[in-house]
């Protein structure tokens, strides 16, 4: 069997290889590091790097990679919207690594958690400014079928999307908060709202306080799941 490298350099020229990757296992490897001191110098809390390997889903697109904890909240996003050449290319699949902490920078209590994320293979397009406003039908939330998976057995293909934005972009999300794919660059929304203008495509109307711009999300199903499975921090 060719090594994954073979296959995710098929990947930058359509597919990702899947006769190449499908017989790969994900693993996810967790080790401790020590931070060196002196005899002198006070103790210093060991450094946690937590290594995650996967086998990338057999669909073009970036991917997004968030770290939940075992209640299923997202405690942090690893990797929004990477494309494959971010990653380190392992024997087993593909790498990245987690230090532990949160969103914001703190250290998380030692336990067992779960990686897992999407790839993401939507395409948006820009409409211009929406004439007649927000439509009646304009919600914060939509549901989507994703496409399966063959490297992964979880059979739940639906995925609940939201809105979000912050000081730099407007984006579509998971509902519980992992960034899937950026819509606009603007840095001055105070609203945005989605409406599903079909079985693939999502529209999104964006409120700056002045105007309403409208983005089509199309082929919005061209997305999968897959899962790191379970991570030990100590």
């Amino acid at each position: 069997m060719r090594d994954v490298s073979t296959a995710l350099d098929i990947t930058k020229n359509g597919s990702l290889g899947l006769a190449l990757i499908a017989g790969l296992a994900a693993t996810v490897i967790a080790q401790e590091s020590p931070t060196p001191t002196s005899t002198s110098a006070p103790s210093v809390s060991p450094t946690r790097i937590v290594r995650i390997t996967f086998v990338p889903p057999p669909l073009t697109g970036t991917i997004s990679l968030g770290i939940y904890d075992q209640s299923g909240k997202l405690v942090r996003v690893l990797q929004q919207e990477a494309e494959l050449d971010e990653f380190t290319v392992e024997a087993d699949g593909l790498e990245t690594k987690w230090d532990g902490k949160n969103e914001n920078g703190e250290n998380l209590p030692a336990g067992k958690y779960r990686a897992h994320g999407y790839a993401v293979g939507c395409k948006v397009d820009e409409f211009g400014t929406s004439a007649r406003g927000f439509p009646s039908n304009a919600t914060e939330h939509v549901t989507v079928k994703l496409v399966a998976n063959p490297l992964s057995k979880k059979s739940n293909l639906i995925v609940d999307l939201a809105i979000g934005f912050d000081d730099e972009n407007c984006f579509l999300k998971t509902g519980d908060g992992l960034p899937l794919l950026t819509v606009s660059e603007n840095q001055n929304l105070w609203r945005a709202f989605l409406v599903k203008s079909g079985e693939n495509s999502i529209d999104v109307f964006q409120d700056d306080g002045d105007t309403i711009d409208q983005f089509r999300v199309s082929n919005v199903n061209q997305m999968m799941a897959f899962d790191c499975g379970e991570i030990e921090l100590k």
